[in-house]
Order: C-alpha cells, then structure tokens, then sequence
C-alpha cells in the first residue's frame, strides 16, 4: 500500500482530476440503466458489452483510416438499431416479467455479445490512438491526456441534449408519463411497447458514445464490460432512479475513489476495490433497509 498521495498535494490533485473527468463519463453510461431501470424495471447485466460493442465500432472506423472521433457520431446511431433488435427479439418477451428474469436473460445476452465480438475482432487488448496530446496544468505538475476532456466534454453536451429531450420533445413525455404509471399511460393512449423499444435504443446509442470515447481514452477487448455494467449499477442504486443530477454526482465520485484506489492500492486491484465498495453499499442499503421504520395505520 503506497500512501505517497496524501504526503503530495499535487498527486491528489491529479488524481481528483482524473477521477472528475472518468467519472462524468460513467455517468453517461449510467444514465441509460438509470432509464431503463426505472421505466421498465430491468437490470441490464448486458449494459458493459453495448459499451464494449460500441467501442470497436470506433476503433473499425480507426483502422479504416477515420478519425475515432467520429465514433461519436457513427457508434450511436448503429447502437441505437442494436438496441432495438434486442428489444425485439428478446427484451419485450420480459418487460412484464420478473426482475430476475431479466437479470437472466440480459446476462444471456452478455455472453452471446463477448463471443461474437471475440470472434469478429479477435481477444486482443487495443486502443483507437487520437492523437490529441495533453494538456499541462501547475506548471507542468498536473498532465492531463486530451483524450479525457474531451470525453468528458462530449458526455456532458450528449447528457444535456438527452435531458432537453426528455423534457421537451413527446416521446420524452411519454416515457415520463410510462416511468410514472405505464398502465395508466397505456389506457390514455401511450404505446408503451415503442416507448419501452426507444428506452432500449436511446440507452444503446448512449452505450454507443461512451464506447466510442472510451476507445479513444482507455483499452478494448471483448471481456472487459463487466466493470462498466458494475460501475453503472452502483452509480445508480446510490444516486437513486431519475436522479439524473444525483448519476453526475455519484459518477464523478466513483471516478475520484477508483483513481485513489489506483494510486494507494495499485492498478491491479483497481476494480477489486470497485467490487469491494460496490459490496459495502449493498451492505449499507441492506441494513438501512432494515431499520427503516414501518407504521400501520
């Protein structure tokens, strides 16, 4: 254990940086389980290989000789039809089913999609290069990659459009007024089967532009979802659901304490202490639970 950060302001610094930047783009991710979980009730174990997915879409477009930056652009849109070819063929057989029968069925899916992209690109660790350098803050002390503000400042722009979408446009309405009561919806007119289909699309085009910036950002291979679909669970059972201020929040602390843990415990036990953390506030929310007070009237 390496307690050098705290005897060095400006590796803390750093590190808070980092985790800032990281983060915003986890919340990103989260915003998608955060809508489907809270308008369809479904647990999208699936969640990390759409990002994964969406990630090679942008490193194809790389070694096609196109910027990877354009996977923003591209990787949403191909996603967006992914997500509703799942929804057709799978997702609408368990909307109205158990949660844990779409637990099952979205890890069914999590399986089939590591195969198929292990077979289509192979299990080779790679990286879609940006070429966008860095940038040098503290005299020279602070190094933050471009790649990162730049991930961090397409999030941002994609989750406000998403939320001006939500608000103003009328399938937004309408999937607010599904996530409220679907039944009532459905008997004042809502189609909640294409509303539940767009949820599915909108969160897989969102998978989509996060892959995409992660691609640039950090390293692709066909297993490494898991930790996303962690990630993005966590930040939602503690920001709460449509809490899309309280997803920026968590998602940006949840990036400082994986940074934290990178330099105090090392890289290799990263996502252990994601794992770890994400175990304690089941924990909490357990025994919070359980202590919450109940009276019968």
């Amino acid at each position: 254990m390496d307690l050098l950060i705290f005897r060095a302001p400006i590796l803390m610094v750093q590190a808070s940086m980092d985790g800032i930047l990281l983060g915003i783009l986890f919340a990103l991710i989260a915003y998608g389980m955060a809508l489907q979980w809270g308008v369809m009730s479904i647990i999208n174990i699936a969640q990390g290989e759409l990002v994964i997915m969406g990630g090679y879409i942008a490193y194809f477009m790389y070694t096609a000789g196109i910027h990877p930056a354009f996977g923003v652009i591209v990787s949403p849109i191909i996603m967006f039809f992914v997500g509703l070819l799942l929804y057709k063929t799978v997702i609408n057989r368990i909307v109205d089913r158990d949660l844990f029968v779409s637990i099952l069925a979205t890890f069914g899916i999590s399986i089939l999609a590591q195969q198929l992209m292990n077979i289509i690109f192979g299990a080779d660790v790679v990286v879609a290069q940006s070429g966008f350098g860095t940038t040098l803050l503290f005299d020279n002390s602070v190094t933050l990659p471009n790649a990162k503000i730049f991930s961090a400042v397409v999030s941002v722009i994609f989750s406000i459009i998403l939320v001006i979408y939500m608000k103003k446009s009328k399938l937004g309405r309408a999937i607010r007024a599904t996530a409220q009561n679907a039944r009532a919806a459905k008997i004042l007119g809502v189609d909640t089967d294409k509303v539940y289909s767009a949820i599915f699309g909108i969160n897989a085009a969102l998978c989509g532009i996060a892959g995409a910036l992660i691609a640039i950002t950090f390293t692709l291979h066909p297993y490494i979802g898991l930790p996303y679909t962690i990630r993005s669970f966590m930040i939602v059972i503690v920001a709460g659901l449509g809490n899309l201020p309280g997803v920026a929040l968590s998602g940006m602390g949840l990036g400082v304490f994986e940074e934290f843990a990178d330099y105090i415990l090392g890289t290799e036990f990263r996502i252990g202490a994601t794992f770890l953390l994400l175990v304690l506030i089941l924990v909490y929310k357990r025994f919070k639970l359980s202590r919450k007070r109940e009276y019968l009237i």
